[in-house]
């Protein structure tokens, strides 16, 4: 993983843009959105970008830039111009003045570059191939827009303005997250089309008890995660533990909970020992098991007889 994925905060903080012209444009729509506090540095301006200085939401120095202007205050500094030499003489000063940089267009000379991103409300999807192939990554982003709902946004708000209900309402972070979990994967969310009907529903699931119980769901794999079921993964997503052994690829285990406890056994009596302790404890349970493994534990055997047992395809 070349670059690490992150949301930042930039309402309200300075950002320093280099450059005028339909590059320039595209970004500082972007930064708008964010609520950036902008500053655009260049001898002219597209009259798209003068209308946002007229209206007081963007601020305009007139002029070539040098490196006095770029003060430590500034969070981001964006470099838009097509002119490579000055471009890389902002990313040289903004490197000797500690400043995140994004040299558009050029990705050696980013410290940070923006991914594809598909908006629903307060959710974000953001998809990026680190620059390497654009085109591949506006086809996955047709796809998402495709299938994700218009109503996560409504989903979303919701969420927002019932945390203070919930945490009164459930006094431990579990609980509000089994609350949360059995909630928004009611088949009666899918149905629903108004903020009353929402209403309604959340005061339904309110008023039931939330029972905690133990659950083991046993996750074949084997060679490709493409070979895993839909079923598969909804369930390595429900898990507050993930149990295999120690050889399984890491590609199946990051497909889990990312807040899962991830617990790498050498034996089967081991995955016994872990699931009578997850039994105790009243924990959801993924244990993910290599395709053709013969379990000789009989023990095991017992606990694998009675569970949730999903094959590959």
């Amino acid at each position: 993983m070349r670059y690490f994925p992150i949301f930042m905060d930039i309402q309200k903080r300075p950002v320093l843009v280099i450059g005028g012209g339909e590059v320039a444009c595209r970004k500082i729509d972007m930064l708008l959105q964010a609520d950036a506090d902008i500053t655009v540095v260049a001898p002219s301006i597209k009259s798209y970008l003068m209308n946002y200085v007229e209206e007081g939401k963007i601020h305009y120095i007139k002029g070539f830039y040098h490196s006095e202007l770029l003060t430590k205050e500034y969070v981001q500094v964006w470099a838009t111009t097509d002119n490579s030499d000055l471009n890389h003489q902002v990313y040289r000063d903004a490197h000797e003045a500690r400043i995140l940089v994004n040299v558009v267009d050029d990705t050696p000379h980013c410290d940070f570059i923006t991914p594809s991103m598909v908006n629903r409300g307060r959710v974000q999807v953001a998809i990026s191939s680190g620059g390497s192939s654009p085109v591949l990554i506006r086809i996955i982003r047709e796809q998402i827009e495709t299938q994700l709902s218009t109503k996560v946004a409504m989903l979303a708000d919701f969420g927002a303005d019932k945390r203070n209900v919930i945490k009164q309402h459930f006094l431990t972070v579990d609980e509000r997250r089994k609350f949360w979990e059995t909630f928004l994967r009611a088949p009666e969310i899918e149905k629903l089309t108004t903020r009353n009907e929402l209403e309604h529903l959340f005061s339904q699931h309110l008023s039931k008890n939330i029972e905690t119980m133990a659950e083991r769901n046993w996750i074949e794999y084997h060679q490709e995660t493409e070979m895993l079921t839909l079923k598969s993964l909804r369930l390595m997503q429900q898990a507050e533990w993930v149990i295999c052994f120690e050889d399984c690829p890491s590609e199946f285990v990051e497909l889990c909970r990312r807040d899962a406890e991830r617990l790498f056994v050498s034996s089967e009596q081991e995955i016994v020992e872990y699931l009578a302790q997850a039994e105790r404890e009243k924990v959801r349970v993924t244990i993910l098991m290599k395709k053709g493994h013969l379990v000789r534990n009989d023990k095991l055997q017992s606990y694998l007889s009675s569970d949730v047992y999903v094959p590959t395809l």
